[in-house]
């Protein structure tokens, strides 16, 4: 066998001998290989013995069904060679192509960019009075929800009610997705735009009550004076719903077909986002806050006989309660009386009107409270015939109160719904032990902990400057060979740090005294250590002969 001299072309590849296959023929062998993960080897089978060897002319089904592969790994530059590719040959994209063009610009690993593709996309079809329909402007909004804000949001969902699309679930989910990205308020905000999905009759499906619980896990409730204006306001001051004129028989017909999922009035965005964007209007000295001076006053001095006393909860939910049970109270001073319960703010009812505003709601297991804490929130499930999955009792051990009888109830509530446990739940689990610098406790499950695990472990261990238990950790993770990531390394090397003011030669401290020891083993398991390596997000997705890295400033297309 010749072998090929350096500088040497490439032989070109033989054509192909026999009958070609059809292009519905590579559709469904594209299609099977995306299924498995290989979008490189569809790619190749395309691009190389398609339209190279067998040199078949390709329909449009074949350029869609690689734009779509491309959109679920947020592959955009590829998305978009193939779509303007697909143009040149005369081919006309269909829904499902455009479809899948948004869902790649969201998906995208560089969120500006993917954002700018999608607004021209956008504004293409725009120009061009091209109709969408609501699985299109779906993965539109999924762009808004990942690339950018809330207000953009809106901006869409305007169009999709213009258009007279019937909104879901699926539609509201996005929504929720875009109320997560901001921490401070997006809790509050989470809450009113599934205020608003109850009352236009659509019920909460399991997608969007686990959006809820990362709202709940990850966001703030904001000012609690306008959280309690917002949240705990009659129904009447409310945005409206609205029948679109004229389109009172298209939309029954549309309910009728669509079933519960969908609905037969029209949501009011443009109140809706004055709703959830504006500024508190109560004054320092209006009734709710001074309800909040006066219950901190109660706390101090025993309620008259003649007024009902106010209680602040520890999910900052203040509650009213009544003259019978003071009295009952009273005769039975032994007994313990069944408090009223937290308000699930999921309800589509008002709360209890005992309760009067919210105070503080500053951790995760709070803003669960507010939700019914674990089993408020998985009746409001059952109530609404939305299955709990793993990710849902993992999101909930992330909320729960640690060593709570919630966080003890876990295990026997999987059992009982028949929820397989895997090994992110496991690791959860772990990672709250860790906070609590439990190496050991961290490992009792019998799972090896992962790199999270340990970076949680190394974090507690450097803020006791303890670095006997720092050496124990990476010897642990030496002997269980889980490579240590960035977040690690930066953790390793401020902690092999002496502290700036620190003179070991001057002065003795007990926390450090072992600091050298430390840095000394920390230097020979660097070498021993391999370090996880981030690859390019689209380079398993490359065909063989293209070698080229796509940078950051590449996946702005040219559409």
């Amino acid at each position: 066998m010749k072998l090929q001299e350096e500088g040497e072309e490439e032989p070109k590849r033989k054509p192909r001998r026999g009958p070609k296959n059809t292009p519905y023929w590579y559709f469904l062998r594209c299609k099977a290989l995306i299924k498995e993960d290989k979008l490189a080897e569809a790619l190749e089978l395309f691009e190389v013995q398609m339209l190279k060897e067998e040199r078949v002319q390709p329909a449009e089904s074949n350029y869609t069904v690689l734009i779509g592969g491309c959109g679920r790994v947020g592959y955009v530059k590829k998305a978009f060679r193939l779509y303007n590719d697909m143009k040149k040959r005369g081919l006309v994209p269909t829904e499902a192509t455009y479809t899948a063009l948004f869902n790649a610009c969201a998906e995208s690993p560089w969120k500006d960019s993917g954002l700018q593709s999608a607004l021209k996309l956008r504004q293409q079809l725009q120009s061009k009075n091209e109709e969408l329909n609501l699985i299109t402007y779906h993965a539109l909004l999924k762009v808004c929800a990942l690339c950018s804000d809330l207000k953009m949001c809106f901006d869409v969902l305007k169009e999709i009610v213009q258009k007279g699309h019937v909104l879901t679930a699926e539609t509201f989910s996005f929504l929720l997705m875009s109320c997560i990205k901001d921490s401070e308020n997006g809790f509050r905000y989470a809450l009113q735009v599934w205020k608003e999905m109850t009352k236009l009759g659509i019920k909460g499906n399991s997608h969007t009550y686990n959006l809820m619980l990362r709202a709940a896990r990850d966001c703030g409730i904001g000012d609690p004076v306008l959280a309690s204006e917002l949240l705990l306001r009659p129904p009447e001051n409310s945005p409206q719903l609205q029948l679109p004129p004229g389109k009172r028989k298209e939309r029954m017909r549309n309910w009728r077909k669509k079933g519960s999922e969908s609905v037969a009035v029209q949501l009011d965005v443009e109140a809706m986002e004055k709703q959830l964007f504006q500024e508190s209007s109560v004054q320092p000295e209006e009734p709710i806050q001074q309800q909040n001076k006066d219950v901190n006053q109660a706390e101090e001095e025993p309620a008259a006989p003649d007024s009902p006393s106010v209680t602040h909860s520890g999910a900052g939910a203040l509650m009213r309660r009544d003259h019978r049970e003071m009295e009952l109270e009273q005769a039975h001073p032994s007994q313990e009386l069944p408090f009223c319960n937290l308000p699930n703010l999921l309800d589509s009812r008002m709360p209890d009107a005992a309760v009067v505003s919210l105070g503080t709601v500053a951790t995760p297991s709070h803003r669960l409270a507010l939700m019914g804490d674990v089993e408020g929130f998985l009746n409001k499930m059952k109530e609404d015939n939305a299955e709990p999955n793993i990710k849902t009792f993992t999101l909930l051990a992330e909320l729960v109160e640690p060593q709570s009888p919630s966080e003890s109830s876990l295990l026997a509530l999987l059992d009982e719904h028949k929820v397989k446990v895997d090994v992110t739940f496991f690791n959860t689990l772990i990672r709250k032990k860790s906070k609590q610098g439990d190496l050991e406790g961290a490992k009792r499950s019998g799972i090896t902990p992962n790199k999270y695990i340990y970076s949680t472990l190394i974090a507690g261990a450097v803020r006791k400057l303890d670095y006997s238990y720092l050496t124990e950790i990476l010897r642990d993770m030496r002997n269980n060979e889980v490579a240590p990531n960035e977040v690690i390394i930066r953790q390793l090397e401020f902690a092999a740090q002496y502290p700036p003011k620190f003179d070991r030669y001057k002065s003795r401290n007990p926390y450090l005294e072992k600091i050298d020891g430390f840095r000394g083993y920390y230097h020979r398991w660097l070498k021993v250590m391999a370090g996880e390596e981030t690859p390019h997000p689209w380079a398993k997705y490359r065909t063989a002969k293209r070698g080229v890295q796509d940078s950051e400033a590449e996946a702005v297309q040219e559409q």
